[in-house]
């Protein structure tokens, strides 16, 4: 097998067994609690030794905040895989979408005591610190491939994905702090419309 090739079944299992370990670290937390499991854990429940996930993440915080990163880089992905006629906004909000849904469906609807699982985890400082760390280079390079713009260069790209993850945080936390009777898929159209159109104030009541 060429080099090249093998280069990238590494990096290809590498990139799997994170997301074995984001996902048992969330199972976990809806099994248990965000409490009430440690870093031992989630080794044993992806089936892997402590000391492998020593070798991705610090702690379980950081495995649960891959799971972001995750859908970003998933995003990006498909962004450049979007009709190129198709406005850039709509573009952003449809390569958001699907990575959610696919991400979510293993858990099904989420529980009331899921959302405020979910919520107990968000107002964590060690997940904000977690977060922190996550990269946002991915969709910065495909926006640029989108707009031809250069992402080092160009500051376009790199505003454009702020924005991008900053909406889809904003829905993100008002859907666990709210009764979730809308679909998410619908709120991220419609703000990414919104944001299209110059952001809009909404009309006062």
């Amino acid at each position: 097998m060429p080099e090249e090739a093998r280069s990238g079944l590494r990096e290809r299992k590498k990139l799997d067994t994170r997301k074995a370990l984001s996902d048992a670290a969330l199972e976990l937390m809806f099994e248990r609690g965000l409490d009430n499991f440690v870093r031992e854990d989630v080794a044993a429940r992806a089936g892997v030794s402590l000391r492998t996930f020593s070798n991705y993440f610090a702690s379980k915080y950081d495995a649960l905040a891959y799971r972001v990163n995750y859908r970003i880089r998933r995003s990006a992905e498909l962004l450049r895989s979007r009709p190129a006629e198709e406005p850039l906004w709509t573009a952003i909000a449809e390569a958001l979408i699907e990575p959610l849904r696919d991400d979510g469906v293993p858990f099904g609807r989420p529980t009331d005591e899921q959302i405020l699982e979910v919520r107990k985890l968000n107002a964590t400082p060690e997940m904000q610190v977690a977060l922190a760390r996550n990269t946002i280079e991915d969709l910065v390079e495909a926006i640029a491939d989108r707009t031809g713009t250069d992402p080092k260069a160009d500051l376009y790209p790199r505003l454009v994905a702020n924005v991008t993850v900053g909406a889809l945080n904003a829905v993100l936390n008002r859907y666990v702090q709210t009764d979730p009777s809308v679909a998410m898929s619908s709120v991220l159209r419609e703000v990414f419309a919104s944001i299209s159109e110059g952001l809009p104030p909404p009309p006062r009541t």
